[in-house]
């Protein structure tokens, strides 16, 4: 399970995709609907949240917002709490970084052209406030 802390214009079409499908199990798995992937790592952050599945909801629109902007579709209905507000979730630059260097590798192999977007610093997506700081603790590099 990957979801990217990176703002969602920074993602391929694989990612995004890839993080949209992702999103949604974390929302099952957050509201109680599965039994599977409870202790993923990358949960950690949206269970500190007040409200995860706010949290989680916030997240989806905003991959959903990138998509439209797009073209795609991606079915916004599946989204359990649509107009949830930016949760303010805690993320380092040094996570940033580490996302974006494994995103660029990702990337030079399955979407060259799409490399020169990746370039300078990474943005954060919107949910997300960036403060100094190492890799997250729940990352497994």
């Amino acid at each position: 399970m990957r979801l990217w802390s990176l703002h969602p214009s920074l993602l391929d079409r694989a990612a995004l995709v890839a993080c949209w499908r992702e999103a949604l199990l974390a929302q099952k798995v957050l509201g109680g609907g599965t039994v599977g992937y409870t202790r993923h790592p990358q949960l950690e952050r949206f269970r500190a949240c007040d409200d995860p599945l706010d949290a989680v909801g916030h997240f989806l629109g905003t991959l959903a917002d990138e998509a439209d902007a797009r073209g795609y579709r991606f079915d916004r209905t599946r989204i359990v709490r649509p107009d949830a507000a930016p949760p303010g979730m805690l993320v380092t630059d040094g996570q940033l970084a580490y996302e974006v260097a494994h995103l660029r590798v990702k990337v030079a192999a399955r979407d060259p052209e799409w490399l020169p977007r990746l370039a300078g610093e990474p943005t954060a997506g919107t949910g997300f406030v960036v403060e100094p700081g190492p890799l997250a603790s729940w990352e497994r590099p």
